[in-house]
Parts: C-alpha cells; sequence; structure tokens
C-alpha cells in the first residue's frame, strides 16, 4: 500500500515567493491557504498501483525519517527550480541531520514539476525510477548537484543515465522503468494534490498545519518544526 493522503486543513502560509518558483499563470497567493499531512493510504488509483510495484516502492524510498516520528515535513519541490535547488544546497542537510535522523520528523519529497521548467518531469521521473531501487535520495541529490549542467542541454536524458549510474542502479531496469513513463501517474498524482492542498510555488514545505513557501533558511524551518512538535505531544494522550 502506499503512504500518502491528503487531508485539508486550515493554516496561515508564510508567503515568501520571492525565493520560490511560481507557475508562469499565476497569481500572487493569498495569506490564508490550506495544508495537507501525509497518512497510509493510496494516492493514485487503486488499479494503478496494484500493477505498479516500482511505483510503490519509488513512493516509499522518497520518505525519511522513522515510522514513530510525530511530525511530518512534506517539500514539495521541482529539480529544474533553482529556488529548490538553493533550499537544497543550503538548508536540507542541517534539517535531515537535526530533525529526520534523531527521528524528531519524517521527511517526504512530493514532486510538483513546474510547466515552464522544461526538464522538471524527466527529471521527476529519473529521480522516481532510482527509488523503484530504492536510491530516490541519491539520484535527488544528484539531480540538484547537477542543476546547472543537464538544464542547459539540449536533451538531459544521456546526463540522467549517468546519473543514474553513478548512483549505483540496475541502468537497464532504470532505463526500462524511465522508458516505460510508468512514473507519471504517481507525479501528476503528488502535482494534484499539492495544488489542492494549497501548494503554488516551489519550494513549499508543509508542516504540521503551516505552509511555508520559498527557500526557507534553517532558522524559519526550526520554528516551524518546533511549533509542529509541541502541538504533537499536547494532542498525544
Amino acid at each position: 500500500m502506499n503512504h500518502f493522503q491528503v487531508n485539508r486543513i486550515g493554516a496561515c502560509a508564510i508567503v515568501a515567493l520571492s525565493i520560490a518558483c511560481a507557475p508562469a499563470n499565476s497569481s500572487k497567493q493569498g495569506a490564508e491557504t490550506s495544508a495537507t499531512t501525509l497518512k497510509d493510504t493510496t494516492r493514485v488509483s487503486a488499479a494503478v498501483a496494484a500493477k505498479d510495484s516500482d511505483g510503490i516502492k519509488a513512493d516509499l524510498a522518497r520518505i525519511q525519517g522513522n515510522p514513530a516520528a510525530p511530525v511530518w515535513v512534506i517539500e514539495v519541490s521541482d529539480f529544474q527550480c533553482p529556488f529548490c535547488k538553493l533550499w537544497h544546497d543550503t538548508t536540507y542537510a542541517t534539517l535531515r541531520d537535526e530533525f529526520v535522523r534523531t527521528g524528531k520528523v519524517r521527511l517526504a519529497y512530493v514532486n510538483f514539476p513546474l510547466a515552464q521548467h522544461q526538464y522538471a518531469w524527466p527529471a521527476a521521473e529519473s529521480a522516481m525510477c532510482a527509488g523503484a531501487q530504492g536510491k530516490f535520495w541519491e539520484m535527488h541529490d544528484a539531480l540538484f548537484n547537477t542543476q546547472s549542467k543537464w538544464e542547459a542541454l539540449p536533451s538531459p536524458a544521456a546526463f540522467f543515465d549517468s546519473l543514474a549510474h553513478a548512483q549505483g542502479v540496475d541502468t537497464a531496469r532504470w532505463r526500462q522503468c524511465v522508458q516505460s513513463g510508468k512514473m507519471k501517474a504517481w507525479i501528476q498524482a503528488d502535482h494534484d494534490r499539492a495544488q489542492t492542498a494549497g501548494a503554488a510555488s516551489t519550494p513549499s514545505f508543509i508542516i504540521g498545519d503551516k505552509l511555508l513557501v520559498g527557500a526557507q533558511p534553517i532558522s524559519e524551518m526550526r520554528k516551524a518544526i518546533d511549533s509542529a512538535l509541541v502541538k504533537a505531544k499536547k494532542a498525544t494522550p
């Protein structure tokens, strides 16, 4: 079974669109929005999930942290967004080491490829297909670390292939996954549910009942996580 579900709850967004990638045809987001939490249930149709073991493996692979962690941090992101790369380069490792590896939060990556980024979809498919072999986060890091190289290419396919190989995946199986297009349904489900929940730009972060927008520094992430941890503790019987 897949492990994501969107539940709508009221939340106040921290809006910082100057450090976020927004869809080309979008208007500025208002201060009031909604956020999501993720729980154990299927996000794509049962028929798709039943036939796609690779998709289920990839979906699980892009979750980090102790299953018993009381708080989720949901990263809504686009591999070609420069502000997503900025957050990855400046904040991600600290958040991972300080909160994920210590068992305080679970971190999940949700795909939100924007139309103006021509390689965002193939990058997402590359990461998800690596995830089918348990290598999502390795490919996640490799894609962000090399973003300036592959986004300038006439086609990134060969570059993504070499990145996947460098992460230790079975490249024949990875290529078959990418060529099949089987991850498109999972990526589209990510995009649609994140959008329904109020995410309108990348990166966005759903932490408890808060939606933070933009490449937030670790200081702001800490505030939101600490607040969510306090609320989670109070809610525990």
